[in-house]
């Protein structure tokens, strides 16, 4: 019979945040569990979009040369047009780092290379099929959390319990943190269309009347995003296949050829677009970090480098104190101090662009025109890098500063 567990720090959930997370608290010396719901990483249209910030966190663990050998493709220009013929560029290559790209790596390549690596620390620990359920409270504290796996129901108790689970956070839920909600006006529909020789190697934004489509090209395919009005997902599949193949075509003429590799629904996967933010990320014994602190909207794809950035910056603040076992309220609020206003931050830009851009374009007859705030800084030399630059590192992008024990 399996038995319950015990740990410094008990992370909920393993998808980028909590993986890194638990790889730099391990590498510190400190004993990290994570728990993990699934048996693996395999889920289509997750977050794979890793960012310069991400690849420099990389770096300075050593692991970026390593992890750039996996498959993956780069983009380093990504095309913003309207069906009217207007367009500009955003362009990554001009930014000062190793790394002017966005590395499209499928998540659980990403999470697999993580885990690895931190598999060679002893303190880290890793349990799949784990559905985490509730946390365990005594005495207004949280002293770890409940979980179930096949066995039955079982107890993590721990000094800090870390909340990575994702914007349906039962953690978050059951520390009841309040929350504010946003409201983005669009969900997305996800599907792929091949590749060709000759076909361009940059991300692809075509703004049409009525929709919003975003193309990313990924090896011998195109990750197609797909904006439609919040909550009309239905309306689209009453009007039948063959309607969604001629607006995909109507948007994007190059790809006319192929909608017809789209022979059934399921190949297309609905993203139900959510965002919010917490105003209090912690209470006594527990924090919440990435989505379960502040869902992101898709816009940017900027979401999984975020949540990395906020493990990172956790790990910064909580090696010792975990290691001497006391974490102080103080030390857990001091996460959010550092961390909200970059959050607050790209939250503020997803929601100028869903309001400006996609919003307009979705209730327009004709095609809209790009927002002049958004041609202005992206054409008026001195200020056209703040767009990049915010996209690729965000607002103070933290540096590795936990130690880096013995590996095993």
């Amino acid at each position: 019979m399996e038995a319950n567990l015990d740990a410094r720090c008990c992370i909920a959930g393993c998808g980028p945040a909590g993986a890194i997370l638990g790889l730099l608290l391990a590498r510190a010396g400190v004993e990290a569990l994570v728990l993990e719901k699934h048996g693996d990483f395999l889920r289509d249209f997750r977050g794979d979009t890793i960012h310069p910030s991400t690849l420099e966190i990389l770096d300075e663990l050593g692991l970026a040369e390593r992890f750039l050998e996996l498959p993956h493709s780069r983009v380093a220009t990504f095309s913003l047009r309207t069906t009217a013929g207007e367009a500009v560029t955003i362009d990554l290559r001009g930014l000062r780092t190793r790394f002017p790209f966005i590395a499209f790596v499928p998540q659980w390549d990403f999470l697999d290379f993580v885990t690895q690596e931190a598999r060679r620390y002893p303190g880290f620990r890793l349990v799949m099929n784990a559905e985490v359920t509730g946390l365990i409270q005594e005495a207004g504290v949280v002293r770890g959390v409940r979980y179930r796996t096949s066995a039955g129901e079982r107890e993590a108790r721990a000094l800090l319990t870390v909340g990575a689970d994702g914007r349906s956070s039962v953690t978050r839920e059951a520390a009841g943190l309040p929350q504010v909600s946003m409201s983005p006006p669009m969900d997305v529909l996800w599907f792929r269309l091949s590749r060709r020789p000759g076909d361009p190697d940059n991300a692809d934004a075509v703004v049409g009347p009525g929709h919003f489509i975003v193309l990313f090209p990924r090896g011998e395919y195109w990750q197609i995003a797909y904006t439609i009005p919040k909550g009309r997902a239905d309306q689209i599949h009453a009007a039948g296949l063959d309607a969604f193949r001629r607006s995909v075509a109507s948007l994007v003429p190059a790809q006319s050829d192929r909608v017809a590799e789209l022979q059934t629904w399921d190949q297309v996967k609905l993203l139900t677009v959510r965002a919010d933010r917490l105003t209090r990320w912690s209470t006594n014994g527990y924090l919440a970090i990435g989505d379960a602190a502040h869902a992101m909207s898709p816009v940017a794809g900027v979401g999984i480098n975020v949540a990395i950035q906020d493990a990172t910056a956790a790990a910064n603040a909580l090696w010792k104190p975990l290691r001497s076992g006391q974490v102080s309220t103080r030390d857990l609020a001091g996460v959010q101090r550092q961390r909200e206003l970059s959050v607050r931050v790209i939250q503020g830009m997803q929601s100028f662009i869903q309001r400006q851009l996609i919003e307009v374009s979705m209730t327009s007859t004709d095609a809209p025109a790009l927002p002049a705030g958004l041609r202005i800084l992206l054409r008026t030399p001195g200020i056209r890098g703040l767009v990049p630059r915010l996209i690729a590192f965000g607002i103070r992008r933290p540096h590795v500063l936990s130690p880096a024990a013995p590996a095993g």
